[in-house]
């Protein structure tokens, strides 16, 4: 932890790290669940909704001038419309929600604690606001047989239930990407979590 430094950034000044952000999403994305087969292109694109943004949020982790980590968060109204569809249809009131985007880590930096500071500066900063009431983030769902999981493989569940967010199957979107060694973008269903603030 000691070679570790922190940066926050707000609204237009996330752009300043497109590159590293970019590239940390691709490489953690790659791995099981999501299988992510993903293009610096497309996630600048992506990360642009962030940028526009007055009170979006992004932590970074850094160790040396490389970010090893990364964590983001959105009022859901300014989120993508895929990401707010389930909640429109199912009428809350997006003006009180807060969406956590990614929680990124490197595998050789994890175990730290580090996922545990990710949700503290994310909650506080949609708390700083006074008017946001829930915080809701979204998994992808994988088959239990799938062919890619890996033996040792153990979702993040028990660790969202103890941060005191709850599952809510019925809420879900579908997001296309390409699975890693495919060219064609397929949807996959992303279930939500939520918590009071």
């Amino acid at each position: 932890m000691q070679s570790l430094s922190f940066q926050t950034k707000r609204g237009r000044e996330i752009e300043s790290v497109f590159d590293g952000l970019a590239a940390l999403r691709i490489a953690v994305f790659r791995d099981f669940p999501y299988l992510y087969e993903g293009t610096i292109e497309y996630e600048k694109t992506y990360l642009e909704t962030y940028a526009r943004s007055d009170r979006s949020f992004l932590f970074a982790v850094y160790d040396g001038p490389k970010m090893v980590g990364a964590t983001t968060c959105i009022p859901l109204q300014d989120e993508t419309a895929e990401v707010r569809k389930p909640f429109e249809t199912s009428d809350f009131d997006l003006t009180t929600l807060f969406y956590f985007g990614e929680s990124i880590l490197l595998p050789e930096y994890r175990g730290l604690g580090l996922g545990h500071r990710f949700f503290d500066e994310r909650e506080a900063h949609a708390r700083s606001f006074g008017t946001f009431k829930t915080a809701c983030f979204c998994a992808v769902e994988r088959p239990e047989d799938h062919p890619a999981k890996p033996a040792d493989y153990r979702p993040n569940d028990a660790f969202w239930l103890k941060r005191g967010y709850t599952k809510l199957p019925s809420l879900r979107s579908y997001m296309a990407w390409p699975d890693r060694g495919e060219e064609v973008s397929t949807p996959k269903p992303m279930v939500y979590w939520m918590r009071e603030l």
